[in-house]
């Protein structure tokens, strides 16, 4: 498949100089609507941090603790004067109350339907257990909204390399069947042994250019 223009050459960036911006509980507490954000989400078991983590190489910048903590704020991380990443609360924790879930999915809503500056979305999704429910719900809302998603089939060391694309592929036909397809772009990954880092550097180097003016392809990544 023929690869975007701003894809073949993307702006390279320095992840591993990211630090710490602030946390924010609401949309009003966050930082200036300006620049390009990319947020990260999935399931709190999905391997989020651990993503951010190895994409910065820096094991202590998202928290890794199975027990909700900052994971309940949305997370800034600044690139430049103008450019972040965002880590989003993660979603489908056990042991936390109703009422309080349902107060983080009202901000976590908020901030991507009225966040201007996000340019796309890093859905991650354990790779043995892809597409649940608030994986499609969330699919569905950026497909409408237009917000380019690109998925990251996570943790695919526990998976040999034939299994993996199989899974990947499933995946890619499943979202086409679904109508889900638009925007969204996939590959697998594994923060363990560092595969696929490449991959998502450069999708993520394209979404933050300080100007992007084409579509985002639908394309498979493996």
């Amino acid at each position: 498949m023929p690869i975007n223009k701003f894809e073949a050459q993307p702006q390279k960036l320095n992840y591993r100089s990211i630090r710490f911006l602030t946390s924010a509980p609401t949309l009003a507490q966050c930082p200036e609507d300006i620049g390009a954000e990319v947020a990260f989400a999935g399931r709190s078991n999905a391997g989020k941090s651990s993503a951010i983590n190895a994409l910065t190489s820096n094991n202590k910048l998202a928290r890794t603790s199975k027990t909700p903590g900052r994971t309940q704020l949305i997370n800034f991380f600044s690139l430049s004067e103008d450019q972040r990443l965002v880590d989003l609360p993660g979603y489908g924790y056990a042991k936390v109350a109703r009422a309080m879930k349902d107060e983080w999915q009202r901000h976590l809503a908020e901030y991507l339907e009225q966040r201007t500056c996000l340019r796309g979305l890093v859905l991650l999704m354990d790779i043995r257990q892809p597409l649940k429910e608030f994986d499609l719900h969330m699919l569905t809302w950026a497909v409408e909204a237009g917000l380019p998603v690109h998925i990251l089939l996570t943790k695919a060391d526990k998976m040999k390399n034939g299994p993996a694309n199989n899974v990947l592929f499933a995946v890619e036909k499943s979202l086409k069947e679904q109508g889900l397809s638009r925007g969204v772009t996939l590959q697998t990954f594994s923060s363990l042994k560092k595969t696929g880092l490449d991959k998502l550097e450069r999708k993520l180097n394209t979404w933050l250019a300080p100007q992007t003016d084409a579509e985002v392809p639908t394309e498979t990544e493996s």
